[in-house]
């Protein structure tokens, strides 16, 4: 079980400063608003790529969040905000296997060399950072619970999907190494499938983008048979777990899943979403080879095991996955974000 420790008393006990790289995205828009909740100073680092300032409109009237708009792979600007911060919860990457498949190249140097301009920096300033990994670092590993330090099986270097899982990898064992050889404070957090407010289904998210599509009438684009299975979590379990592991002495050196130990089918999903919003939309099944280029290779299912961030901070999720569909569904009205981009699919 975790402890009641805080951060902040490794500071004396006063406000911790992050930076939170990527901060205007969905995830760190969500960590700096939990950070500011409970005290904190933010630094939030985002190029604005993918990221959206009304993410953090709120974050920005408290007069507590210093917005710095760069790049990640700006190593001069990364050093002078490691420099005036403790903590740096590093979440800026190329996300989203939509995202992936389509820039590749572009998203392989982006993570990888932005890993380690952002790893190096806060370990030679003396900081702690946590490294937001992704389910994507298991690859093709499907039907078993996966653990820390389950096997990864991964395609040929030649599949686009897997430049995502090798970048990741870096950043993992980059971090890895300054733990076991420098005695930095590095944790390392996997990602399954975050789901919630402010995300976009602009990247290949699944759950927005079909309850965009029920929202306005549309047909709910169900690529392959629907039997790949995910485990979704809400956005404030992540955010929830992620500022635990912060909090918890036990967790540095340590690679945690977080995620949900619930699975769905997407076919199931599109049901439900279809259900919860009263809409009159059809799902309609679409082969992969009509909807990828060739090669792409779909994953049947990523089932987290969730053992040791429940030992380790005392974590589990607890929000249903019909309270996170009804919480998309609500952000997207409220928004009037209905609009469904032609070419954008489910894969999750």
């Amino acid at each position: 079980m975790g402890t009641d420790r805080s951060v902040s008393e490794d500071y004396g006990g006063g406000a911790v400063r992050y930076l939170v790289t990527g901060g205007a995205g969905f995830i760190g828009s969500h960590l700096t608003d939990a950070l500011l909740a409970r005290g904190d100073e933010v630094v939030v680092l985002d190029d604005l790529s993918t990221g959206r300032l009304e993410n953090l409109k709120e974050a920005l009237a408290t007069g507590s969040v210093e917005f710095v708009e760069g790049s990640i792979l700006d190593a001069e600007l990364v050093d002078s905000c490691t420099a005036a911060t403790d903590v740096c919860l590093h979440l800026a990457a190329a996300v989203g296997v939509q995202l992936i498949l389509e820039q590749p190249l572009d998203s392989l140097l982006r993570n990888v060399r932005g890993s380690d301009v952002v790893i190096s920096s806060v370990v030679k300033h003396g900081g702690k950072v946590l490294v937001a990994s992704s389910s994507e670092i298991y690859g093709k590993s499907s039907g078993a619970l996966l653990g820390e330090d389950s096997d990864r099986i991964l395609g040929p270097t030649s599949t686009s999907r897997w430049a995502y899982s090798m970048a990741k990898a870096f950043s993992e064992v980059l971090a890895n190494a300054y733990a076991s050889e420098c005695q930095a404070e590095t944790i390392t957090v996997r990602f399954f499938n975050t789901v919630g407010p402010r995300q976009t289904g602009a990247y290949g998210m699944v759950m927005p983008r079909f309850v965009q599509q029920a929202l306005v009438g549309a047909p709910l684009t169900v690529y392959g048979d629907g039997s790949q299975t995910r485990c979704f979590t809400h956005v404030r379990d992540v955010t929830e777990a992620v500022l635990r592991l912060c909090d918890e002495a036990a967790a540095t050196g340590k690679t945690f899943n977080i995620g949900s130990p619930h699975q769905i089918s997407i076919a199931d999903l599109a049901r439900r979403v279809i259900e919860r919003t009263g809409s009159d939309s059809e799902i309609v099944m679409v082969p992969y080879d009509e909807a990828y280029a060739d090669g792409f290779e779909e994953i049947g299912c990523r089932h987290p095991d969730l053992s040791l961030i429940a030992r380790i901070a005392g974590w589990s999720p607890r929000v249903t996955i019909d309270e996170m569909i009804d919480d998309v569904i609500a952000y997207n009205s409220a928004t009037a974000a209905a609009a469904v981009p032609a070419d954008l699919n489910e894969v999750a």
